[in-house]
This record gives C-alpha cells, structure tokens and sequence, in this order.
C-alpha cells in the first residue's frame, strides 16, 4: 500500500490535535476542579449536577426556615416559661391572702403585689422579637394585648417550610394561650348567696319562743339540714312539717346545651341533700355532681368534661300565711314577698323569699325588680363609658366553640328549633328614648317591631332571592343588624330589602353590635363617650313556670358563677383574681353590692392551678415544636453534606487520576512527537 507525503502529515496533524486536545482538557479539569465546564461536554454529569444543586438550594432553604423559626420557637418557649413562674408567685401571694391572719393593710399590700405581677404578665404577653410580637398569631406586627386586656392578633398558625409538602407549626398564638380551652375540664357553677341555717340564727323564732336571741349562732347549711333549716318557720311546732312546703324555681342549662324551667315543691321534713338530688335530676340522669360548699352555696360540676354550657339559676319561696302565694306560674309574682325572714315570717307574716344568686344588675322598666334573685335572664347589659356589654358566652351546643357573627341562632339555642319563638329587645337608644322591640322567629320568615309599631322583614342575605330569614337559618349577624337598629333608633323607610339594608348602614354609623372574642354581645354608642342607651335582651317566656322550656338564648344573666370552666379568658380572669384579694373577700359573696358575681380568693386559687396547667401544656406545645425544628435543622445539616459529596463525586475532579491521565498523555504525545522525528528522517536510502 503506497502512503502519501499527504496521508502521512494529515495523520500526524489529526494525532497531534487529539493529543493536544486530551491534554488541554485534562489540564482543564486539574486547574478548575471539575469534570466538564459546559454542558455539551458530557449531558449526563450537566443534568445530574443542576439536579443536586436545586437539591441543595431547597435544603438550605429548609434550613434557613428550621432556623428562623427556631429562634422564635424557644423565644415562645422562655416566655412562657416565665408567664409560669410568674402564676406560680401570684398564686402563692393569694394563699396567703386567703389567711384570716392578714389586717387590710397587709392584705392591701399584697394586692399591690399581685398588680405588680399583673403589669409583667402584660409585658410577658407583648413580647416581639425582631420586632414580630410572638403571640399575634400571623399579625406579628400587631400588639397582641390591648391595655384593657383584650386580644388584638388573629388564631392563625407561623409555620417552618421543611420539605417538599412538610411544613411545622412554630408558634404558639394568642388565641390559644389566652383565650384557648382545656377539653379535660368539668365546668363548674356555684350561686353566690351564703346559706345560713335559719333554726341556728333564730332560735327564738324557730325552735323554742323561750329561747334567747342571743343564744343564736351562724352556721352554714348542710345537706343534712332539713328545708326547715334553710327556709325557716314561724312556729316552733314540727308537727305540720310535712305539709307546709317550699318551691324552688330553678332554670338552668345542661351539658349539652338544653335549656329548662322547673318548680320544686319540698315540705319542711325533707333534707336539703333530698333538693340536691333533684336539682341534679334535672340535669339528666348522672349528667352532674351536686353539692354544698362551706358557706351553703350550691355547686354543680359538669360530668362531661370539655363543655361550657353548663348554667344555673334559683330562688326559693315559702309563703307563712295563707295566701299560697309561693306556689305560682309567673315568677314576678314573687316579687311581693319578702327577703327578711324575720319580717316575713313575724312582723308582717306572709311570703318569704330566698335568693341563692345575686349579680347587682339593673333590669329594664317593664321587669319588676324589688327583689333582685327572683330575675334570671331580664337584666340589662353592663355599662362601661360608650359599650354595653353582657355577660354571656354565646357558645355553639355541637363545637363548644364561641358564636361568630356567621354563627346560626339555632346551633346556640336550648331548644332544637326557633319556629315560634320570640325575643324582646328592651332598653333605652343612644338618645335616651325608651322603647320595646319584638322579634317573632319564623320558619315562613322573620320579623321584628318597634314599640308595637310597624313589622318590618329580617331579610337574608341571599343577593338573587331577598326574604325574610327562616327562624332556623338566622345568624348573630342578622340579629345584631336588628339591635342596632332599634338602638340607634333607625328603622327602614319601608318594607322592602332596599330600606331595610339602607336602615343597616344608617345604623352602623351611629353605633355598632358585635360579639367579642369570647361570644359576648357588646354595643358601642359611636356618638356618646359616655352612652344614654341601656339595652336588655331576652327570652318573652322567661317569667313563665307553667312549662318546662327554658330560654331559648340568654345573653345577660343573674345566673351562678362560673369557678372553673374549660374555656379561658387569661386577662379577664387574672383582673377578677387580684380584685377579690383589694376588696379582702375571702368567697364569693352575692350581697356585697361592690362586686356581687366576684369569685373570691378560694375559688381564685382553684381557678389559677387551672390557668397554669393550660400555661404549662402549651409550654410543653412550644417545647416539641423547638425539638422539632432544631432535629429537623441538625438533618438538613446532613443533608446538605450528603448532597454535596455525592454533587462532588459526580462534577469534581480526581486530582490524582486526572494527574496520571495527564502524564500518561505527555508521554504518548512524547512517543509521537519521536516516531514523527524518525519518519521525517527517513530517505529513498534508507531503503536500499
């Protein structure tokens, strides 16, 4: 085969480039420390190495986020921690102002203290970092607490992006630290009037008239005690014992949000343990525990732990003439008796009256209020400067969580259907004008007047079909559009959606109607710092006895007070604490006129260990979320360097191979470099 001078310089030029090439490369791989430095070099190390590099930009991402939200998750966790210790000394300060050994002056002393410890915990619940408040829920950069102790934020989660679809809760809001629920709690109510036992405190009247008064002494009632103890009598003959009665009006709401009236006749021979029992009977078969604290007040404690519906109410009645005017339908008819035993059963005998709750509420005109135990729900809202207020949770019978605005009537209500029923709206508008309002709940549409006046349609809020609202389909929101109306006085021109939703925003104006964080109806005079208005809302059959239904909703009630319940209201609760300690009152008392619903010191100490385990629980709660953050940070740490090695195997260089490479292809290009060198020499000579 004959080589051209042609062929032969074109093969040495073409090995010459490859060489050189394989060099230049491996030289390039040496110098930069990777395998290619464009993608057409080699595809499959370019994609393999985009790939692991978006896995290490989303890695440390997720690491960035475990720590951010780590800081504020152990920020959450110290604060709280401190909102602990800071219970735990304010509870060890109310022990020792529940002591008899205290004067004022140091029972003063300690409420100072307590006021003190007040002032941090409002400090504790405003604390940001990096100016984002920790307890605001997603409003980081909204102060959680207002000064009137109010919740500001929103019940909204901060959540850590871990992963692809992995995120983690990090905070713990305000909402659930200040207003959150323990489902392992049993409501507990108690009524708030001390119960004497009447033979003890009038020997003279009761047990022997040759007795002395002042051979009485003051016992509380027990279960013991017979109806005679508790109620009195005006002979010291037992012989008609079991004859003459006592009826006790009771209303009250059960475990799961039924509501009911009932009247119970005893005569003087039955124990007050027999009146427990059938207290407790109404409230269903072993639904709760009934019983007597230490100074006779009635205690009732939900069985079903988690619920906070429980409620009650009482008054009692024995008439010492013979009217019979305790045995009655109409309650306000008992209004005519009397509360001084010893008037009612000596001076002037006739009908006595003992009241087991008392609030200090002030009742609309049309309700008669001599005697203020007999009201249960036809009380006025509380005044504060521009705001009325009730005293109400409006809380939803299935959930157990607080009416909204959107909220139906009908999931709050005590009976299970509205059709027929009616409420009175009763008080004075923000010019100080008195008047009525009847709302008629329909299942054909709803209704309300004024003062007897024009019925005017609640319309629904459906855009394409605008009708009076079915009774069952009425929200809060519809029926705070009716208070606020009648309240600023504004009505609509006529009876057509038009002018009712023109009548709506005429109203908001002039004032507003809403529910507060925890389901209590509030009403706010925009016009007045100090309001004209009073407003009472309330079931129309309230008063009537001669049925066992209770009121369909109540918003304002002299009902028992609440000594331990699942929800919490933190700020509300710490206030009524250190106000029982300034005003010295050991146990609630209903006839001190200051502050008649104040729970007292005791029931104080029951209610702080029940804060502080609802504290330390979601102490625990930001606790785990820490752990987590910092496990899931420390994992994404090896993550990152997994990734890196396996991105470092797949893009960077071998040194030591690309160097033998190197030198392996120096001396191949050596060897060609020679083998060209004698090719070149060679002669027509060198063949013969």
């Amino acid at each position: 085969m004959r080589v051209t001078s042609g062929s032969y310089y074109n093969n040495i030029y073409g090995e010459n480039n490859k060489l050189n090439k394989q060099l230049f490369d491996v030289n390039k791989q040496i110098a930069s420390g990777m395998k290619i430095q464009y993608a057409h070099e080699d595809p499959s190390v370019f994609v393999d190495t985009l790939r692991l590099d978006n896995e290490i930009t989303m890695l440390t991402q997720v690491k960035n986020s475990a720590q951010n939200a780590y800081k504020m998750s152990t920020q959450t966790d110290t604060t709280i921690g401190e909102l602990v210790k800071t219970l735990e000394s304010m509870k060890v300060k109310m022990i020792n102002a529940a002591s008899d050994a205290h004067s004022d002056t140091s029972i003063q002393a300690i409420a100072k203290e307590l006021r003190g410890l007040q002032n941090h915990l409002f400090a504790l619940a405003n604390t940001s970092i990096g100016g984002q408040y920790i307890f605001s829920g997603t409003a980081t950069s909204v102060k959680p607490i207002g000064n009137d102790g109010s919740y500001q934020g929103n019940d909204k989660d901060l959540q850590a992006f871990l992963g692809s679809g992995i995120k983690q809760k990090y905070n713990i809001s305000g909402s659930q630290l200040f207003l959150g629920e323990e489902s392992k709690i049993n409501r507990t109510v108690s009524s708030n009037v001390a119960q004497m036992n009447l033979t003890d405190l009038y020997p003279d009247i009761i047990q022997n008239a040759a007795m002395p008064r002042s051979t009485s002494k003051e016992t509380y009632i027990t279960g013991s005690n017979t109806i005679r103890d508790l109620m009195g009598d005006n002979d010291t003959d037992t012989a008609n014992d079991a004859t003459r009665q006592s009826y006790f009006y009771i209303q009250g709401t059960k475990s799961d949000g039924e509501t009911f009236k009932s009247k119970i006749a005893l005569n003087m021979d039955a124990t007050v343990d027999d009146l427990m029992q059938q207290i407790g009977d109404l409230y269903g078969n072993n639904q709760v525990n009934v019983s007597l604290n230490a100074h006779g007040q009635i205690e009732i404690a939900d069985k079903k732990a988690g619920s906070s519906k429980l409620d009650f109410h009482m008054v009692g009645a024995v008439d010492f003439s013979a009217g019979g005017g305790a045995n009655v339908t109409d309650i306000d008819l008992l209004q005519s008796g009397n509360i001084d035993f010893e008037t009612a059963a000596v001076t002037a005998p006739g009908l006595y009256v003992k009241e087991f709750t008392k609030s200090g509420f002030t009742t609309p005109i049309s309700v008669p209020n001599t005697i203020e135990g007999i009201n249960y729900d036809r009380t006025n809202f509380e005044t504060v400067g521009a705001k009325l207020s009730s005293n109400i949770s409006q809380i939803d019978k299935t959930t157990n969580s607080y009416a909204t605005a959107s909220s139906k009537l009908v999931d709050v209500a005590g009976i299970s259907s509205l059709n027929g029923q009616r409420l009175i709206i009763e008080g004075t508008d923000i010019t100080g004008t008195a008047f009525t309002a009847q709302i008629n709940l329909a299942s054909g549409g709803s209704t309300f007047s004024l003062n007897g006046g024009t019925s005017y349609s609640i319309f629904n809020t459906d855009s394409t079909l605008r009708s009076a609202v079915n009774a069952d389909e009425m929200t809060y929101q519809q029926l705070m559009d009716v208070v606020n109306m009648a309240m600023s006085g504004t009505l609509p021109a006529t009876n057509s959606a038009t002018d009712y939703d023109a009548a709506i925003a005429t109203s908001n104006t002039l004032a507003a109607t809403s529910l507060d964080n925890t389901g209590r109806m509030v009403f706010e005079d925009k016009l007045n710092p100090v309001t004209n208005a009073a407003i009472s809302l309330y079931d129309s059959n309230s008063f009537d006895y001669s049925n066992s239904n209770g009121a369909i909703l109540t918003f304002n009630a002299n009902s028992a007070i609440a000594v331990r319940d699942p929800k919490t209201d933190f700020f509300t609760q710490i206030e009524e604490m250190i106000r029982s300690v300034e005003e010295g009152k050991k146990h609630s008392d209903g006839s001190d006129n200051l502050d008649p619903r104040n729970l007292g010191i005791q029931n104080s100490i029951q209610m702080m260990d029940d804060l502080s385990d609802h504290v330390s629980r979601l102490q625990t709660e930001a606790g785990s979320y820490s752990q987590v953050l910092q496990l899931s940070s420390d994992r994404t740490d090896m993550l990152i360097l997994s990734t890196k090695t396996l991105q470092s195997d797949v893009i960077d260089t071998d040194i030591a191979e690309a160097t033998l490479r190197m030198q392996q292809l120096n001396l191949n290009y050596q060897a060609m470099l020679s083998s060209i060198s004698k090719v070149s020499q060679l002669s027509l000579v060198n063949y013969l």
